[in-house]
């Protein structure tokens, strides 16, 4: 546990990626089996305790300190395990006189029943040091926040066997912790693992936003180019196993979500094909009508699939790309010849919830920008509200994980802009938690009284380090109330600050006093020069959801 507390440690300090790497490279060659695979998985985020949850952690701590005193540091630090660990009133004479090592941290924790779990956590404290306490706490809560993404630590242990994080991608998926046949791979031990489900996903390939500068050096005759659905990108994989066929959907991560929609596996278990996988947009359609990304939230993350919701929220796969065909794999294909076999398997297919994504014809990024801006005069119709932007990519790209470069691009439509007014901030956590960053913001309405702000969203960036400052300044200086980590400040309509919030769209919302929840909402702009009494109105936003 020591030498995992070690690690964690110098890469929250370590500031370059390739530093980091070095440091997570190091530790896998230093580091022997089971330990190293739990690190993995723990950098990685396929580590879970089902019962361990920060809420466990704030009980234990208020039973050993002063609730209040642990409140106040906690505001002061702001995260969570780095204030429990130095707090906790442990043991220095027997703190680290048996360090457990990770695997047995994390066999005491599984093993763990709930009821036991509290006693069992308080003496691993116990037995760390402050180091080793932040490094538990961190593993516990799966908040490591230390500079480091899923595909780094991939790359990292990769570099074992000398591949790239591509290599690890395509079999991640067919492992489990601590993932012993993955290291004995990489060290030359074993052949390489072969994945166990017969409808296994692929690491999905992502897009670049693009840039003006960068549209000025592609050529239009190299890109292929297609509308960018408002909907969640999903991967559907059909295999064949002992009882017939095996039906998979994925997330874009490749969490698995087959069982929240029955319609589809029902659909994809009468595609005459025995094998395949698709790349696609899960979408709501109604009378044929792609639906806004509001409407299919209310289908997602549903713990109960009931025929009502079936009936009044029926999804659909809009393909874009073909992986695999009849245990073929298709991702080293160009992208236009991959197309073409997408149209010809869509079209064999021949189910009413599967279709082609349409593509945009055009000669120059003038007409595609034109394209972009207005979806319904390009020929998008009745479904230019579901569309985000348009999707460029180049008709000689292979299919890779990632989000490699100059391949594909997602060029978005402008975002909406309002100008709020701000009314409450809080600090925010890890490395702004010294700063006031998390702002709530509202528009004018009419009220009983006359006009009123009511709070709309809320946004923790689109601004530099140099406004943060600027904004946490005001905050301090503007403050009228408090409650807890809560500050409100002044709104009234001669005194209060303007922020111009952009966003990519609106919808109406029952949990909101508004009445509407605003999409990606982030601070584009500053008004300093804006009295708060020229903030736009809620109508305006309602408007936008009629439109």
């Amino acid at each position: 546990m020591n030498r995992f507390a070690a690690l964690l440690d110098s890469l929250a300090y370590e500031p370059s990626r390739l530093g980091k790497l070095r440091l997570m490279t190091g530790y896998f060659r230093a580091v022997g089996d089971p330990d190293r695979g739990f690190a993995l998985a723990a950098l990685t985020g396929t580590l879970s305790f089902r019962h361990a949850k920060p809420a466990l952690v704030r009980t234990l701590i208020y039973e050993r300190i002063d609730p209040v005193l642990f409140d106040l540091s906690y505001d002061f630090v702001g995260d969570l395990s780095e204030t429990v660990a130095l707090l906790w009133p442990g043991d220095h004479d027997k703190s680290g006189s048996h360090t457990p090592r990770l695997a047995e941290v994390i066999a005491t924790l599984d093993a763990a029943s709930k009821l036991e779990l509290p006693g069992v956590l308080a003496r691993l404290l116990d037995a760390l040091d402050e180091t080793g306490r932040w490094a538990l706490l961190k593993l516990i809560t799966g908040a490591l926040r230390v500079g480091v993404s899923a595909r780094l630590a991939k790359q990292a242990v990769a570099e074992l066997g000398g591949y790239d994080a591509n290599a690890i991608e395509d079999l991640w998926h067919g492992l489990a912790p601590p993932y012993l046949d993955l290291f004995a791979w990489l060290e030359g031990r074993e052949p390489r693992p072969r994945p166990h489900d017969s409808a296994p996903f692929c690491p999905a390939m992502l897009a670049h936003a693009l840039t003006e500068r960068e549209l000025e050096d592609l050529a239009p005759a190299d890109f292929c180019a297609e509308w960018k659905w408002d909907g969640i990108r999903v991967q559907a994989a059909v295999g064949i196993g002992e009882g017939g066929k095996i039906i998979r959907l994925y997330s874009r991560t490749g969490e698995e979500i087959s069982a929240a929609f029955p319609d589809l596996t029902e659909m994809l278990a009468r595609v005459p094909h025995a094998r395949f996988s698709l790349d696609g947009e899960l979408l709501i359609l109604r009378t044929g009508r792609v639906q806004s990304f509001g409407v299919l939230q209310q289908r997602l993350n549903r713990k109960q699939v009931t025929a009502a919701l079936l009936a009044d929220f029926p999804a659909h796969i809009r393909a874009y790309d073909l992986l695999g065909l009849e245990g073929e794999d298709l991702r080293a294909l160009p992208f236009a010849e991959r197309r073409r076999k997408l149209e010809a398997f869509v079209a064999a297919a021949g189910v009413e919830r599967l279709d082609l994504s349409p593509q945009v014809a055009f000669a120059s990024w003038d007409f595609l920008a034109a394209a972009r801006r207005d979806p319904a005069a390009a020929g998008a119709g009745a479904d230019a509200a579901a569309i985000e932007g348009v999707m460029l990519k180049r008709r000689d790209s292979i299919y890779v994980p990632g989000r490699p470069k100059g391949l594909w691009y997602k060029w978005k439509r402008d975002p909406f802009a309002v100008d709020a007014v701000l009314m409450y901030a809080q600090r925010g956590h890890g490395k702004r938690s010294s700063f006031y960053s998390d702002f709530t913001f509202g528009l004018w309405r009419a009220g009983n009284d006359g006009d009123e702000l009511v709070p709309v969203g809320k946004a923790y960036f689109g601004f530099t380090d140099d406004e943060l400052r600027l904004l946490d300044r005001y905050v301090r200086n503007h403050t009228t109330n408090r409650f807890g980590p809560v500050r409100e400040v002044t709104h009234m309509p001669d005194e209060g600050l303007v922020l111009e919030i952009a966003f990519e769209g609106v919808n109406h919302s029952s949990r909101h006093k508004s009445g509407v929840a605003m999409r990606f909402p982030r601070i584009s702009r500053i008004r300093w020069d804006k009295p708060a009494r020229e903030a736009d109105r809620l109508e305006t936003l309602e408007r936008l959801i009629a439109d």
